[in-house]
């Protein structure tokens, strides 16, 4: 949820931090901080303010800011509103630490209390100083004659691999110490860290885009391990019960492009128009030329196991529970396997009836959902095989599952998701067909002719992209709405919700997804000569009964914004504005019929003056519970 970025090496630390924490700003922008070890006289200097990193720079101006060491912080409230006393790095009570945190302490009540019968004063609302202090209370109290460990000598170190062990929820921290200017130290649980390995440096992160720029050599830190990172020494790790750990290093293989702007206003306009290239990427190596067989490796070894299974349960939160939607009804309607759609975030306080029959398949871009790991724990618990589509090599529901599928969006810093979306469906789509070409569910010749559908579709993409000016056009009649409501049919139901969720997401304006059919049982009162419709009135999709919806919607003076099949012409007649999307498979509408929504919500976004890429309230990657 927050971003935290460090450095210790050889250069200034505070242009990398600053930078850092601009490209992790995604994750949370509620305030932002900073801490220095000075290069003069071994003491830390810290600056925060509330508000985004802009703000933070505008505090800061041109004071001291020397050191070659130091760690940064961008918020995303939970514990306490966001405000300069609550922002990030908290320092121990005598000042010789500083620490920042991402993740949620589930017993810091408990702790608190403990310190402020020790005489801590705290200054925060926040569960973050509660693990400061506890850090530090370890520290001051454990002598070298009670650690079994004899060849553990940092003190430091050791104070934080206890402390650890007294938290329970989940963390991503790292801790610098004032006398200390050569090192620091970073662990991880539930909440992600990566390390980048340089010349006689280190630099830790959120994720990998601040160290992009640096390093391509990284480690992606595991839960329940703690790094000690000396500049002028080898990477040192152990779990927090004193285990060694031998580092493994991995080759980044992103580069600083993809985690820029490249020309575009925002990242989110980047990204829908990126959504060619990143199924293009996703499709790559997947599909067999010669005989259109697919091949998804993360799950070969479990094929026999899923045709035999007695259900798919499909995880996910938000915008990736709107693809698990899709990916039942391709799934069930292909393959003819029972597939169940949850919530994560609900699955695992329903008691759920699990057994070693069942396929749990978790759907996150970040790959670090809490909501969805926790759900997963719950699965396996129960003996289920579980299974990960997301976008983040090395992420933790990737090490937490059996197997999966990687979707090849790139990073996506936009916080409304876009690209992740349609790559996810996209593998939905091919696991979907993997498994009617196995159980032969769909005859050869329909086969095909799907498989030729999915490798056309970055190219109808591309057209209907070049509609994005006449969008704007239709954005600007509806940019004052107070409500949308958003209806679609079958496997494109899931797109009237999505399209409402990024309406939601990035304007503000409140909007509903509702199946086309539904509407008459309830939101018809609802429309009036103010309530703008989108439908998804596609060919292939019920259309008839389609177009009677828009009937009844018309009669009662709704306005009409239709996504329609290239050529249609009874539609055309009825709504008052029309956006074509290329003739194409029923399976395959909802990657074409959701582009015309994004662009419409980006448009009718900026026309309010809202912020596109950071929504109030938002942050990328929900490692909160």
């Amino acid at each position: 949820m927050c971003g935290i970025v460090a450095y210790v090496g050889s250069r200034r630390a505070y242009p990398i931090l600053i930078k850092g924490l601009q490209r992790l700003e995604y994750r949370g922008y509620d305030s932002a901080g900073i801490a220095l070890i000075t290069d003069d006289n071994n003491s830390i200097v810290t600056y925060k303010q509330a508000g985004k990193v802009s703000d933070l720079l505008e505090f800061i101006g041109d004071n001291d800011t020397n050191g070659s060491i130091g760690i940064g912080h961008t918020r995303w409230a939970t514990h306490g509103p966001p405000n300069q006393i609550n922002s990030h790095p908290h320092s121990s009570s005598d000042g010789s630490f500083s620490l920042i945190h991402n993740g949620i302490i589930e017993n810091y009540s408990s702790l608190k209390k403990a310190l402020q019968e020790k005489g801590y004063v705290f200054k925060s609302d926040t569960d973050s100083e509660v693990l400061m202090f506890l850090i530090e209370d370890v520290y001051k109290n454990t002598s070298s004659n009670n650690v079994s460990n004899l060849d553990e000598v940092n003190k430091l170190y050791r104070a934080i691999r206890i402390a650890l062990n007294e938290v329970v929820g989940a963390y991503a921290i790292v801790v610098i110490d004032k006398n200390n200017s050569e090192e620091f130290y970073a662990a991880r649980k539930g909440s992600p860290l990566v390390i980048g390995i340089g010349n006689n440096e280190y630099f830790v992160a959120s994720d990998a885009s601040p160290i992009i720029e640096y390093t391509d050599k990284v480690i992606y830190l595991k839960d329940g391990e703690v790094a000690r990172l000396n500049k002028n020494q080898e990477v040192e790790i152990k779990t927090i019960d004193n285990k060694k750990k031998s580092p493994y290093i991995q080759k980044l293989e992103q580069s600083i492009e993809s985690i820029e702007k490249g020309g575009y206003d925002h990242f989110m306009l980047k990204e829908i128009f990126e959504q060619p290239k990143s199924i293009i990427d996703t499709l790559r190596g997947r599909i067999n030329p010669k005989t259109n067989d697919i091949v998804l490796g993360g799950v070969k070894d479990y094929e026999s196991k899923i045709i035999n299974a007695d259900r798919l349960i499909i995880i996910a939160c938000g915008t990736s529970w709107h693809a698990g939607l899709i990916g039942e009804y391709l799934i069930e309607d292909l393959a003819r396997i029972n597939v169940e759609v949850e919530y994560a975030s609900e699955f695992r306080y329903k008691n759920p009836i699990i057994t070693n029959k069942d396929i749990v398949i978790a759907i996150s871009q970040s790959g670090e959902t809490a909501d969805t790991l926790a759900a997963l724990e719950i699965a396996k618990e129960s003996g289920a095989l579980t299974l990960g589509i997301c976008n983040v090599v090395g992420s933790s529901i990737t090490r937490t599952t059996s197997g999966g599928t990687y979707t090849h969006a790139g990073p996506e810093i936009g916080v409304a998701s876009t690209k992740a979306f349609t790559t996810q469906v996209t593998v939905l789509l091919l696991f979907a067909l993997r498994f009617s070409q196995l159980k032969k569910t769909v005859d050869r010749e329909n086969y095909s002719f799907l498989i030729k559908e999915l490798n056309s579709v970055p190219e109808r993409i591309e057209t209907i992209l070049k509609l994005n000016d006449s969008i704007e056009e239709i954005a600007a009649k509806f940019k004052d709405a107070s409500n949308f409501l958003y209806l679609g049919r079958g496997v494109n139901f899931p797109i009237a919700l999505e399209g409402a969720l990024k309406l939601k997401e990035i304007s503000y304006i409140h909007a509903e997804g509702y199946p086309a059919a539904e509407m008459k049982h309830g939101p018809i009162a609802l429309i009036d000569e103010e309530m703008p419709i989108v439908v998804i009135a596609t060919r292939k999709d019920n259309y008839e009964k389609v177009v009677s919806n828009i009937q009844e919607v018309k009669a009662r003076g709704g306005k009409l914004i239709a996504i329609v099949t290239e050529g249609d012409i009874e539609v055309k007649s009825i709504a008052d504005y029309c956006i074509e999307i290329p003739k194409c498979f029923r399976e395959i509408t909802p990657l074409l019929s959701i582009i015309p929504l994004q662009l419409l919500s980006y448009h009718i976004a900026l026309m309010r003056s809202c912020n596109v890429d950071q929504p109030r309230n938002l942050a990328k990657s929900v490692t909160v519970e």
